[in-house]
């Protein structure tokens, strides 16, 4: 097991496999986009399969594949595939914004791989197509509907924009309650290539949930684990249930259970921090997995107790776009 300078053990590994992605969210990068990393920078499946099997000998037991859009990338079931072969794996999930997933859910059904995060910030097709950028609404929403429907453990991921899609909020709630799906509102971070700062949200997770509460006041909390960065709740009647990250209040950092490899192979111990290693550049010198393990023990040895910590080390932090640093 791997455990940190604050006694926390991290058995949660986010692996990015490329920095690309097929929308453009306004929150997220520019509409011209932003300087992907160019092919040659990227790992390769060979490469990202390796620093999985790494992670997994250390005590990693559950790996989440992000992007970027994960699903860009052409070559992506080759990985899923292999990493359902690690025996100490016990749960692989992937996170996507629905648009290139239908060709792939009959093998990702097959594989067993069945937990999959929808980034979904709108229920509202113009609202949708504003926030993207793009007219994939309707891929999205077919592709929504058959992985719920074939029994998919789905989560929607729905950051609160002011302005922009706060309004879809108790929409997306009423048209989900007859599903076993969990809505889950995020706070707006300003990791968007530097398009946009701000210090303050007005959308925090208190107002999320005030909000909420307004149309559906008989809600109750659910207990979550410890290493969860959502507080749970279920609304009477609903099927599925709802949940608020504070990912820029930071309220979860105390648990956190989670390291992050960019798909360029930076080790990011935190989402606020900058990285502590490259992965990539140590398995094409030397391809010695000691040496991967030791770079690995050593940034878990040296991580910030909170994301406000993680920051301060790291000033320059929301000049990146949320894509080049894993999701």
């Amino acid at each position: 097991m791997l455990i940190d300078n604050h006694n926390r053990s991290i058995n949660y590994l986010r692996l990015a496999v490329t920095d690309r992605c097929n929308l453009r969210c306004n929150y997220c990068m520019p509409s011209e986009g932003i300087n992907f990393s160019k092919n040659d920078k990227l790992m390769t499946i060979a490469e990202l399969s390796q620093v999985a099997e790494i992670l997994v000998g250390q005590g990693i037991d559950k790996i989440r594949i992000t992007g970027g859009e994960p699903f860009v990338r052409k070559d992506l079931m080759v990985l899923l595939r292999h990493l359902k072969t690690l025996k100490n794996l016990k749960d692989i999930s992937v996170t996507t914004n629905a648009t290139l997933i239908g060709p792939h859910i009959d093998e990702l059904k097959s594989l067993g791989i069945k937990n999959i995060n929808v980034s979904l910030d709108a229920i509202d097709k113009n609202t949708f197509e504003r926030i993207t950028r793009r007219n994939q609404y309707d891929t999205v929403h077919g592709n929504l509907i058959r992985l719920i429907t074939e029994g998919f453990n789905v989560r929607i991921n729905f950051i609160v924009l002011d302005g922009q899609n706060e309004q879809d909020i108790l929409p997306i709630l009423e048209l989900m309650k007859h599903y076993p799906v969990s809505v889950r509102f995020l706070e707006e971070m300003p990791f968007n290539g530097g398009s946009k700062t701000f210090q303050k949200i007005k959308w925090d997770y208190k107002a999320i949930l005030e909000h909420i509460a307004t149309a559906y006041p008989n809600y109750k909390k659910l207990e979550s684990p410890k290493t969860s960065t959502s507080i749970n709740y279920q609304i009477e009647g609903h099927k599925g249930s709802f949940g608020l990250i504070p990912s820029f209040s930071r309220t979860f950092c105390g648990s956190c259970n989670r390291l992050r490899v960019t798909a360029t192979g930076d080790v990011i111990t935190c989402l606020y921090g900058k990285p502590k290693a490259n992965l990539r550049d140590l398995l094409r010198t030397s391809n010695d997995f000691a040496a991967v393990e030791k770079t690995i023990l050593e940034t878990i040895g040296n991580r910030a107790k909170t994301g406000f910590d993680a920051q301060q080390e790291h000033q320059g932090v929301f000049e990146n776009s949320m894509t080049s640093i894993g999701g």
